[in-house]
C-alpha cells in the first residue's frame, strides 16, 4: 500500500474514532438532559388535572392549593439535600434514585384514591424535581470537555422546556378522556421515568467524582479517555493535583472564605432568576393576559406561544452559549429584559391593548431563554470548586427555588393593584442584574473546570 493512502486511511480512521467518541459524550449527556425532561414535565403536568383532582376529593381553597404546592415544598427540600446523595454515593447512583422517585410518583398518584397518598407521591416526585436540578448539571459538567461544557450542560435547560410543553400537549390529548383522565396525564410520565433509569444504566460514573471521592484513577482514565483520546492525560493530571493538594486538608465546608465568591454568585444568580418574574409570567400569564384586557381563549392561545417561544430560544442560545459565551449572553439578556419590561409596566399603567402587553411579554420570553433560563444551570455548575460542587449547585438550586416558591406565592396577590407596579419591580430588579453581570460575573467559556476554580476561590 503506498504510504500517501495508509496515511490518509490513518487519518479517516482517527476522525471516524474521534465521531464515535464525540458522540458518546453526546449520549450521556442526553441521558442526563432526559432528568431535566422529566424536572419539566412534572412541574407542568399538574396544571391539566388540578381542576378534576379538587372535585375528585371535594378540596376546598386551603387544601387545594396545598396539593398544588406539595411538590414545590418537595422541590426545595430536593435541592437542599440533593447534593449528599451526589457526594456520597455519586452522580450516577443518585439520578438512578432520582429515576426511580419519578417514576414511583407517577404512578402513586395516577392510581391514589387516599388524599393523604396522593400528597406524599406528589411530594416525592418534587424531591426529584430538586435533586435533579442539583445532580444532572454537575454531572454533565463534569464529563463535558471546555470547548462544549456550555452546549451539552444547556440541554438540560432545553429539555426542562420540552418538558413543560410535552406535559401541555400531552394533558390536551389525554384530557378528552373522561372523568379518570387526570389520572392517566399524571401516569403517563412512568413511562420516560422507566427509559431514563434503564439508559442510566449505561452510563459511566463521573470521572471526577471517581478521583476526588474514591480515588480510582483508574476507572475515571478509561472515561476520561473517551472524552478528549488526545488531552486526556493532560486532563487527568490536573484533576489529581488538585486532589493532591486537598487530600491532607480537612473536608472544606461551603460556607467559608475561601470560597465566598463562588457562593456569592450563586445566590445572587439564582435570585436574580427569579427576580425577572420569569416564573411568574410563566404561572399566571392566562391572568395576566385577562387583566391586559383580553378574552380567555385569546389569553390561552398567547400562554402557549409564550411556551414555543421559550423553547426555539432556548435551543438558540445552546447553540451560541460556548461561542458568546455565558457573560456576553447575559448582559444581551439583561438589556432586553430591562426594555420588555419597562415596556410592559408602562402598558399597564397606560392602559394600553392587551396585544402590546403579549408582544412585550413574548419578546421578554426571547431574551430570558436566550440568557437567564440558558445560562443558569451551565453557570451554577461550572462556579465551585470540584470538592464542594455538588454543595454548590445544591445552594444555587435551592435559592432558586426558594425564590420561586416566594415570588408564586405573592405574585396573585400583589397582581391585584394592577400589572404596572410589579412589572416595574422586575424591570428594576433586572437593572441590577446588569450591573451585577457587567461587575461581577466570570466569564468560563472555554476554561477546564480547575481553571475557573483557580480564578473565583480564594487562596
Amino acid at each position: 500500500m503506498p504510504q500517501d493512502d495508509f496515511n490518509l486511511n490513518i487519518c479517516s480512521y482517527l476522525k471516524i474514532n474521534e465521531l464515535l467518541m464525540s458522540s458518546k459524550i453526546i449520549a450521556w449527556a442526553l441521558i442526563m438532559a432526559l432528568g431535566g425532561f422529566l424536572f419539566g414535565f412534572d412541574t407542568a403536568v399538574i396544571s391539566g388535572a388540578e381542576q378534576s383532582i379538587q372535585k375528585y376529593w371535594n378540596l376546598n381553597a386551603y387544601r387545594h392549593g396545598l396539593t398544588l404546592a406539595i411538590a414545590l415544598i418537595g422541590t426545595v427540600i430536593g435541592a437542599l439535600v440533593g447534593g449528599i446523595p451526589a457526594d456520597r454515593l455519586g452522580r450516577k447512583r443518585t439520578l438512578l434514585l432520582i429515576a426511580a422517585l419519578y417514576f414511583f410518583s407517577s404512578i402513586g398518584t395516577a392510581m391514589a384514591t387516599n388524599w393523604y397518598v396522593f400528597l406524599l407521591f406528589r411530594f416525592l416526585g418534587g424531591l426529584g424535581v430538586g435533586a435533579s436540578s442539583v445532580t444532572a448539571p454537575i454531572y454533565i459538567s463534569e464529563i463535558a470537555p471546555a470547548k462544549s461544557r456550555g452546549r451539552l450542560v444547556g440541554l438540560f435547560q432545553l429539555n426542562v422546556v420540552l418538558g413543560i410543553l410535552i406535559a401541555y400537549f400531552s394533558n390536551w390529548l389525554i384530557g378528552t378522556g373522561g372523568e379518570n383522565a387526570w389520572r392517566w396525564m399524571l401516569g403517563v410520565q412512568a413511562l420516560p421515568s422507566l427509559a431514563f433509569f434503564l439508559l442510566m444504566r449505561i452510563v459511566p460514573e463521573s470521572p471526577r467524582w471517581q478521583i476526588l471521592k474514591k480515588n480510582d484513577v483508574e476507572a475515571a482514565r478509561k472515561t476520561m479517555k473517551i472524552i478528549d483520546p488526545e488531552g486526556y492525560e493532560s486532563d487527568l493530571n490536573q484533576i489529581r493535583h488538585t486532589a493532591a493538594m486537598e487530600s491532607g486538608m480537612p473536608e472544606q465546608p461551603l460556607f467559608s472564605k475561601v470560597n465566598l465568591r463562588p457562593v456569592l454568585l450563586a445566590i445572587a444568580f439564582a435570585m436574580f432568576n427569579q427576580l425577572s418574574g420569569i416564573n411568574a409570567i410563566i404561572y399566571f400569564a392566562p391572568r395576566i393576559f385577562e387583566l391586559s384586557g383580553l378574552g380567555e381563549n385569546a389569553s390561552l392561545l398567547s400562554s402557549v406561544g409564550i411556551g414555543l417561544v421559550n423553547f426555539l430560544f432556548t435551543l438558540l442560545a445552546i447553540n451560541f452559549i460556548d461561542s458568546f459565551g455565558r457573560k456576553s449572553l447575559m448582559l444581551i439578556g439583561s438589556v432586553g429584559l430591562i426594555v420588555t419590561l419597562g415596556i410592559t409596566s408602562y402598558a399597564f399603567y397606560n392602559h394600553q391593548s392587551g396585544w402590546v402587553v403579549i408582544a412585550a411579554l413574548l419578546i421578554y420570553i426571547a431574551f430570558f431563554a436566550f440568557s437567564q433560563g440558558a445560562v443558569i444551570w451551565v453557570f451554577l455548575s461550572e462556579i465551585f470548586p470540584n470538592q464542594v460542587r455538588a454543595k454548590g449547585q445544591s445552594l444555587g438550586s435551592f435559592t432558586h427555588w426558594i425564590m420561586a416558591a416566594a415570588i408564586t406565592y405573592t405574585f396573585p396577590k400583589v397582581v391585584s393593584y394592577g400589572g404596572g407596579p410589579i412589572f416595574l419591580f422586575f424591570c428594576i430588579m433586572m437593572i441590577l442584574q446588569l450591573f451585577f453581570v457587567w461587575k461581577f460575573m466570570h466569564e468560563t467559556k472555554g476554561q477546564a473546570l480547575e481553571q475557573i476554580e483557580e480564578h473565583l476561590v480564594l487562596h
